[in-house]
């Protein structure tokens, strides 16, 4: 009796085993497809069919795979990704920023080494601008794949030069002696909104890179090792306010939005503005034929390398958790295939990290000359607020608004930039 019953009991056992098993068992395991998690940011309706043609294009061509997508807009996928960070979850191929931002993955141990996946594809890796892989390079290795290439110009009312017989100025100088042209003839020069402080670090990120060297730079970027103690921080912050201080600025800098800005820069009401090449097409749609472009004038004195452009990419990275790397490489080199690339450009509009695929037949004139212009620069200064520790670029953001108003010195602010890159290092020893 003991028998059937210790019987009885094992069968109903192994059967409850296998309802658990099966009710958490995969797709992967009930289809017998590889599944895929993917998440990007771009879930807005512009941009969201984009993705899904591409996926389901993918999933035609390897019936074998299923791609779970997942879209998060922007300020919300930075939560997302820390808690992804800490937790098991994790998508197999996850958006990232470049920079420190994709830096902190690699740190955690959260990013797989994408190095000899682009080495093994030499057409592949060499499909790409250089200068957008860089980015996401730590160490020497890659570990992450470009998807938008993206820069800063200085964009100008061709009306309004025209009427002053202004050109393009080349370096610093030149590009003061313009602005004071400008404020004479009673032109507001600069047309800035920083009510979020990101506009203003544009400026900054620039101006930081050319006056600082590159080894210094990429020192005091470093976590482990930023001490920010070299003089051209103070002095590429000082050129900045100097721009606020001699008037060159539009006036209510720090409680203007940037598309507010932009509208007033539409309307013919200041001469230059600071915007992203994705921004191009805006302009062109509202200042049809009058409007030209220029880069971050060189700092004739300046310690940094000249020949940069401020902008990054931004793109994907693959987690070192993922139980199917070659798959999902697979899925990167099909959505960055020059076919996609093409797709992208035309249909979103976005400059896109490969090679021939922004020109002049698939994006604005002016859009392939932008990256043309960053193709031709020798690297790219990224975005100030996520090439450094997340604590520094709290201090630059917190501060900058500040700086304009006149309310600190740059030295001031330097210094508790000094204090908190010596806090977070002695954290990350």
């Amino acid at each position: 009796m003991k028998t059937k019953l210790v019987l009885t009991f094992m069968l109903v056992f192994a059967l409850l085993l296998a309802g658990c098993s099966s009710s958490s068992s995969t797709k992967e395991d009930e289809s017998g497809k590889v599944v895929l998690k993917f998440l990007h940011k771009w879930p807005q309706p512009e941009y969201a069919p984009y993705f899904e043609e591409v996926v389901k294009d993918f999933e035609k061509q390897n019936p074998n795979i299923k791609i779970k997508m997942e879209a998060i807009a922007d300020e919300p996928i930075k939560d997302k990704l820390r808690v992804i960070l800490g937790g098991n979850e994790v998508p197999d191929i996850m958006f990232s920023w470049s920079g420190e931002f994709a830096r902190k993955f690699v740190r955690a141990n959260a990013a797989l080494d994408l190095t000899p996946y682009l080495n093994e594809d030499t057409a592949w890796k060499n499909s790409f601008i250089p200068a957008s892989l860089q980015p996401f390079t730590s160490d020497g290795k890659n570990y992450g794949i470009p998807l938008r290439f993206n820069g800063k110009f200085f964009v100008y009312n061709k009306k309004i030069f025209e009427k002053y017989n202004l050109q393009e100025p080349a370096t610093w100088d030149e590009f003061l002696q313009t602005l004071d042209t400008l404020k004479k003839g009673g032109e507001t020069p600069l047309i800035l909104g920083n009510q979020d402080p990101w506009a203003a670090i544009h400026y900054l990120t620039g101006l930081n890179q050319k006056e600082v060297s590159q080894d210094v730079r990429m020192k005091d970027y470093n976590p482990g090792s930023g001490e920010f103690t070299d003089p051209g921080y103070v002095k590429a912050m000082q050129l900045l306010a100097d721009l606020n201080k001699k008037g060159y600025f539009m006036k209510n800098v720090n409680s203007s939005s940037h598309d507010m800005a932009k509208q007033l820069f539409f309307a013919g009401k200041g001469a230059i503005m600071y915007v992203e090449l994705e921004e191009f097409a805006d302009m062109d749609k509202n200042m049809k034929g009058n409007w030209g472009f220029f880069p971050m004038p060189s700092i004739t004195d300046g310690k940094g390398n000249q020949n940069f452009i401020t902008g990054a990419p931004d793109g994907f990275i693959v987690s070192s958790k993922t139980k199917h790397p070659k798959e999902a490489i697979q899925f990167l080199k099909f959505l960055t295939s020059k076919e996609n690339s093409l797709k992208l450009v035309k249909q979103i509009g976005w400059p896109s990290p490969i090679d021939g695929a922004t020109n002049p037949d698939t994006a604005l004139k002016e859009v392939a000359e932008g990256v043309e212009a960053m193709k031709k620069a020798e690297g790219m200064a990224e975005w100030l607020d996520t090439d450094v520790h997340a604590k520094v670029a709290d201090v630059y953001l917190s501060n900058i608004q500040l700086l304009l108003d006149g309310s600190k010195t740059p030295e001031q602010i330097i210094k508790e930039v000094q204090k908190v890159a010596k806090q977070v290092q002695s954290e990350v020893e």
